[in-house]
């Protein structure tokens, strides 16, 4: 059963039979928004990127984006760049899979960002999500809506981050602007 979470929103990340999960996707799928006949015509593609910043304390020790696609330790994998998204049908457009127990034990949160390396804004695009999938099953846990649009080209989609002797996923959904992960990154410091 999946918890649509609203901004700011926090479940812990546990079986639902019991136990810690041990393997979890995020999924980023998006569609380009068409308003009418004319746009639909003159529609652009949209390269929306999923990042995931492996932070220990406050400090970046690790990035996996498009360019760099497992983690230096390969705990964090991204299966591959999508530059037009479109599936828009409930499927991931990108995914980043996270294998929660080879996570070295300094790094404490994940963060992921969505960025428009494009730069159009998220005013041009819709049915846009971040989900957490339970890869061992396929179950979604998780789904984070971008509702809205807006002027912004960026946003701080989720964290999951130790708790106690587990992990815990938080939606943040704050938007932000930039084309990379690195021009997200002040927008990022606050959620640490």
């Amino acid at each position: 059963m999946s918890v649509n979470l609203a901004k700011g929103q926090q479940i812990s990340l546990t079986k639902s039979g019991g136990g810690e999960l041990t393997v979890v996707r995020m999924g980023l799928g998006w569609q380009a928004a068409k308003k009418g006949f004319f746009a639909r015509l003159t529609a652009r593609e949209i390269d929306l990127d999923a990042s995931a910043l492996l932070f220990a304390g406050k400090e970046a020790v690790d990035v996996v984006f498009f360019q760099h696609l497992t983690s230096d330790d390969g705990s964090v994998r991204h299966t591959g760049d999508n530059r037009v998204g479109g599936a828009g049908q409930g499927g991931d457009d990108e995914s980043i899979i996270v294998d929660l127990q080879r996570v070295p034990v300094h790094v404490e949160q994940i963060v992921f960002t969505v960025n428009s390396f494009t730069g159009q804004t998220f005013e041009e695009v819709e049915n846009a999500f971040c989900r957490l999938v339970d890869e061992t099953n396929g179950q979604e846990l998780a789904r984070y809506t971008l509702t809205g649009g807006g002027h912004h080209t960026a946003q701080i989609m989720a964290k999951v981050y130790r708790s106690g002797g587990g992990w815990q996923m938080a939606a943040i959904g704050t938007p932000a602007e930039g084309r990379t992960f690195q021009d997200l990154m002040p927008a990022v410091t606050p959620h640490l």
